[in-house]
């Protein structure tokens, strides 16, 4: 299947449901929001996924999208690790933060396999 819009793409899809699960976790948490730093860094991390893979798009060519796909995978793990920040100063649950790492690991496993499909079929997108 053939792309169009970024908007199209499932991998952006699901960043923008994990990011909108993310503000709304923080949103309901008085001690998260309470942490000023860290709810900063946990919405630029989550954002900055589905930013990524919109701007690798946009910018026309299959090499800067995989470039782009790797610069999301790499927020995927930066957020994955602000959740075991926010889980071990019990901002978190455990039933909370096994949701939301699971979602995470969808997405960053999604992204590695668009990006190796993109680069094994680079006219292809």
């Amino acid at each position: 299947m053939k792309y169009h819009r970024f908007e199209d793409t499932p991998v952006w899809q699901e960043a923008r449901l994990f990011t909108s699960t993310i503000y709304q976790t923080i949103n309901k948490n008085n001690k998260l929001t309470r942490d000023y730093s860290i709810c900063d860094q946990l919405k630029r991390a989550s954002s900055s996924i589905m930013l990524n893979i919109a701007e690798g798009f946009e910018r026309g060519s299959t090499k800067d999208f995989a470039n782009f796909l790797s610069i999301a995978k790499g927020s995927a793990g930066e957020v994955r690790s602000i959740l075991y920040i926010i889980l071990d100063n019990n901002y978190i649950n455990k039933n909370e933060f096994e949701i939301l790492y699971s979602q995470i690991c969808g997405i960053s496993c999604h992204i590695s396999n668009f990006r190796k499909y993109l680069i094994e079929n680079p006219r292809k997108r």
